[in-house]
């Protein structure tokens, strides 16, 4: 790191550490100073929108197809709530991950929001362990080395499929549903 300063002209020098002084200077607070707090107006809470329950004709819609469950605000909640009564909730918790990492563009959050949904939903022993086979776990793992939108797409397509044919038909039988249908 010191190899770079080195290299540069005694008056590139000089002038950095001139910089430096002024701005440690302006950074001290004087003894005799009176704290200043400037009020900004508080912005309101934005508290979430609780989705609008469907219609009988809407959710018989959402039999066509699981997608049509997930993209529903309530029907994402409704199947949610099912699942997380048959200890399955870290599906849809790893797929809708999954849908915000494709949704990420700066490098470094990628970096970081790959790496919270391998240890949480991919890793062995992960608090949020998704059930994906050992080729699935692998072939993830090095996506991991050249990260992209990509990166957790066979994963996540193996889950959606797990909750398409396991989940979602029991789910369409489970009261909840039915009680939408009414």
């Amino acid at each position: 790191m010191c190899k770079g300063l080195a290299a540069l002209p005694q008056t590139c020098l000089e002038r950095a550490k001139g910089i430096k002084t002024k701005l440690g200077t302006l950074l001290q607070k004087p003894e005799n100073a009176i704290d200043l707090i400037i009020p900004y107006p508080e912005k309101p809470e934005k508290k979430p929108e609780k989705p609008q329950k469907p219609t009988p004709e809407e959710a018989a819609q959402w039999r066509e197809s699981l997608d049509r469950v997930l993209t529903n605000s309530y029907g994402l909640a409704t199947f949610r709530s099912f699942l997380r009564s048959e200890f399955s909730e870290e599906n849809v918790e790893f797929w809708l991950a999954c849908e915000d990492f494709k949704k990420t563009k700066s490098p470094l959050k990628m970096a970081t929001k790959a790496k919270k949904i391998y240890e949480d939903f991919i890793q062995t022993g992960g608090h949020k362990e998704v059930n994906i086979d050992h080729f699935t776990k692998d072939v993830t793992l090095r996506n991991l080395v050249d990260l992209s939108a990509a990166t957790f797409d066979l994963a996540q397509s193996r889950i959606y499929t797990l909750m398409e044919k396991d989940s979602f038909g029991r789910f369409l039988r489970s009261e909840q549903y039915q009680e939408l249908l009414k």
